[in-house]
């Protein structure tokens, strides 16, 4: 990385000459792009199809009495149907964009338009399916609505509001204090005041929020990609057109898009030596959700210079933190609040998932020391602190060593390691980190073959994990309930996912061949 202007990327030709693939033929010319840009924009249909029997809809919702989504959610045939076009519509989508990927050997500047046409396609039935996969969403309404009462979402949960329980969210946010910035609590203040609370027109609007972030990160990750020297077609494909950025993003309505897409805008500005611009977009990053405060030591690290001594790099780390604390206390000062989103940093969510390394040990300890008689859970919550620390010192250890034209991969290690060593690992945890290790350089190796096994897993998770099914319905001698509903929904996405790694013969290269290329294109 510089912190010059951009230069030509890799892979990049002089102006108007054709790319060409290894026998002379245009590359995008001779490759039928538009059967997996098709194939994806099929599996995005599916899911939205899906999303009307399975997907999250409010209590309250106008929706939940009409007709139609009435028939898709009661009867059990429909429900099968709908699990199946969630199964399916994921795994294909994931299909799609692993056969994109192999469209291009070397990734010339006509692929750029390819990737972004594939980002428009696969994203529009997502912007109006109904929540997939989580009901978060749900719970900015209710803070949004905390705004619009005065109420201190910091203190208050949401069953401050009257009829709390109408609004959908999950019930863990009754009593947790939000942990979200600032910023975004004037975002959920508008979008109930802009929306008058109608949830349908509530969740479209918060959908056009992540909209703006996915559209923030296609336009910078390219941008900084070339900063690296690595080809920013691939990265764009790698990390924005990545079917688990657009699900959590768009489908799942996360204000993580949001968050990231600022995050690596504000990243591209500091790199180009635009430093206060970024540290402002930065600074509004962490004002939607803070753990982005990460960044900030790094971006000071890119203000000081390449060859800033140590005095330098304090003093331009203090005037860093100065200007992002400023900011932050003013945007504190006008809501009322100060720093009262610190509060709510420890809400709410299960406390370890089985999958997260950390969580999975200290489940193991609570068990083999409660099996001596002693207090398991009190042991564990000191190993998962322990943990806590070892990623702060991790942070801080990346702050002090390594190159200045590694900086960013930095950055990126260094959300790595909270994210790793935390004991709840979300699927969208991860998408904060791809676009990072995509613009500073995934190896077309071990590495990218991770990301796919990643991907797979975390698809494969989201379609089981959460699937809004009546508790019980029943119709002669057939039943449907949750359980069984997650169950088949898992085995259908594994199934799809063994046939993609194991026998189909245009995918499964991907994930089985000795690839011996070592290279960042």
């Amino acid at each position: 990385m510089t912190a010059s202007k951009p230069t030509t990327g890799v892979g990049q030709r002089p102006k108007g000459e054709p790319s060409k693939d290894v026998s002379g033929q245009d590359e995008t010319a001779s490759q039928d792009y538009w059967k997996p840009l098709a194939a994806g924009f099929v599996g995005s249909f599916l899911l939205m199809i899906g999303s009307v029997g399975l997907g999250w809809l409010a209590q309250s919702s106008a929706l939940r009495r009409n007709v139609f989504f009435i028939w898709m959610r009661v009867e059990p045939v429909n429900i099968v149907i709908c699990v199946a076009c969630i199964a399916i519509g994921g795994m294909v989508l994931v299909r799609a964009w692993l056969r994109l990927g192999q469209r291009f050997k070397k990734w010339p500047p006509s692929s750029g338009k390819v990737v972004r046409k594939a980002i428009l396609f696969w994203s529009l039935p997502l912007m109006f399916s109904i929540p997939l996969f989580s009901r978060d969403v749900y719970a900015y309404i209710g803070q949004g609505r905390l705004m619009q009462a005065n109420l201190d979402p910091y203190v208050n949960g949401i069953s401050a509001l009257s009829n709390w329980y109408q609004l959908g969210a999950d019930q863990l946010w009754a009593e947790a204090p939000t942990p979200y910035g600032p910023v975004f609590l004037w975002i959920e203040q508008f979008v109930v005041t802009v929306s008058g609370g109608n949830p349908e027109i509530s969740v479209f609007l918060f959908r056009v929020c992540s909209a703006i972030g996915v559209l923030l990160c296609t336009i910078y990750v390219p941008r900084l990609a070339v900063l690296h020297g690595v080809n920013p077609n691939r990265a764009l494909w790698l990390s924005v057109a990545n079917p688990l950025l657009l699900v959590n993003f768009l489908a799942a309505v996360h204000n993580d898009a949001l968050m990231i897409g600022l995050a690596i805008a504000g990243l591209y500005y500091s790199a180009t030596k635009r430093n206060v611009l970024g540290i402002v977009l930065v600074t509004l990053s962490i004002a939607i959700k803070p753990i982005t405060i990460i960044l900030l030591p790094f971006i000071g690290l890119l203000w000081a210079g390449k060859k800033a001594n140590w005095p330098r790099k304090f003093l331009y780390w203090a005037m860093t933190a100065a200007i992002s604390l400023g900011i932050l206390a003013l945007f504190g000062w006008i809501n009322g609040f100060w720093f009262g989103w610190i509060n709510g940093l420890s809400a709410p969510g299960s406390v370890w998932i089985w999958y997260a390394p950390v969580g999975a040990i200290g489940w193991a300890i609570a068990g083999l020391v409660s099996s001596f008689g002693w207090d398991g859970w009190a042991v564990t919550r000191e190993f998962w602190l322990a943990t806590k620390v070892v990623a702060i010192g991790i942070v801080v250890w990346l702050m002090f060593r390594g190159s200045y034209d590694r900086i960013l991969r930095r950055t990126a290690l260094a959300l790595g390691a909270v994210v790793l060593l935390s004991s709840m690992i979300q699927s969208w945890y991860v998408v904060w980190l791809i676009p990072l290790f995509a613009i500073t350089g995934i190896r077309n190796d071990w590495q990218v073959k991770t990301l796919y096994f990643v991907l797979s897993f975390f698809m494969i998770y989201a379609i089981s994990d959460q699937l809004n099914v009546y508790p019980y319905l029943q119709q002669g001698e057939s039943w449907i309930n949750l359980d069984s509903a997650r169950f088949a929904a898992a085995i259908i996405a594994l199934g799809f996912a063994i046939y993609v790694v194991f026998f189909d013969r245009k995918t499964r290269e991907l994930f089985l061949s000795n690839n011996s290329q070592h290279e960042i294109i």
